[in-house]
């Protein structure tokens, strides 16, 4: 329903953010009173990510609906019809929303957080994240604004309906990274508290340093002995909580961060090796195709529609 209380376009209602086609990131910073509605019978082509500042909004997507709350992330897959609007006896509704292309990464983040029909909704962001969540949209907003090579407009400038949509590769670049760290933050929470129970704080914590910077040189012995065991007793007991071995959850792990690299950068094939732990271009082919079942290059190109220039 539209503002003046007529229906909104299958596109976009009175100032409600545009349906864009594939490979933009478009996004801004809604404050919209009662009777503000979007409506789309045939849904986007795109991700919606809204992130709800104040007040509340509803939004619904197939045979799901849910309501958005200060600090509750919600987001919509593409291609089914949705909706959303300001929540029944709420005075306003203020909400950030981005409309892009997930990441491949960010599935397994949202995944936890499925309520069905495309549909994710994060409430388990802390409150102590939620001024660094603003921080980054509006960081996305400055980046997504970016004239040419120059410095980013001012972070702090987001006037209310102002749409911004990210131009050029830096551009589209730097928003998803910043969309990226506010999917990470919101979702940490389900992530540290899904963490097996019973696992010892001394394996999770091996685990903690494996993921925080997967393409260190990290050994058993190291590892071991930043969290105060032997290496025998360390190899054993990580071995036996998490079913693999401390070496096979590096190579995991430095994987994943090589997959992220790939989707997210420009870097040579060699680079993204190297600075994923990977001692020998060789070998991070071979194992990087085993796991993902095909080569670096042809899984970036992918990702990205074709080979990048």
């Amino acid at each position: 329903m539209r503002a003046d209380g007529l229906p909104g376009t299958a596109e976009h209602g009175p100032d409600g953010d545009p349906a864009p086609p594939p490979g933009l990131v478009v996004l801004g910073h809604f404050d919209q009173p009662p009777g503000y509605g979007v409506n789309r019978p045939r849904g986007a082509a795109s991700w919606l990510f809204t992130w709800t500042t104040g007040g509340r909004g509803r939004l619904w997507q197939g045979g799901v609906e849910t309501s958005a709350g200060a600090g509750r992330l919600v987001v919509l897959a593409p291609g089914a019809p949705h909706g959303y609007a300001v929540g029944p006896g709420a005075r306003r509704w203020r909400f950030w929303w981005a409309h892009c292309q997930a990441r491949p990464s960010w599935a397994a983040w949202l995944r936890p957080h499925d309520a069905g029909d495309g549909v994710y909704v994060v409430t388990s962001a802390r409150a102590a994240v939620h001024g660094r969540v603003e921080a980054a949209f509006r960081r996305m907003h400055a980046d997504a604004r970016r004239p040419g090579a120059g410095g980013p407009p001012d972070a702090a400038a987001a006037p209310d309906g102002q749409i911004a949509v990210a131009h050029g590769s830096a551009a589209r670049e730097l928003a998803l990274c910043a969309l990226e760290e506010i999917v990470l933050l919101t979702t940490a929470g389900a992530r540290q508290a899904a963490a097996r129970p019973g696992l010892d704080p001394r394996i999770h914590r091996a685990q903690e340093l494996i993921d925080a910077d997967p393409g260190a040189p990290h050994t058993v012995r190291s590892l071991a002995g930043q969290v105060s065991l032997s290496p025998s007793r360390f190899a054993h007991l990580f071995s036996r909580q998490l079913g693999q071995s401390p070496m096979r959850a590096l190579r995991e792990a430095r994987l994943r961060h090589a997959a992220r690299l790939l989707e997210g950068t420009d870097l040579p094939v060699e680079r993204v090796a190297a600075a994923s732990g990977f001692a020998s271009p060789f070998h991070f082919n071979r194992v990087f195709r085993e796991r993902y079942g095909t080569p670096p290059g042809a899984y970036r190109n992918a990702v990205h529609g074709g080979p990048r220039d």
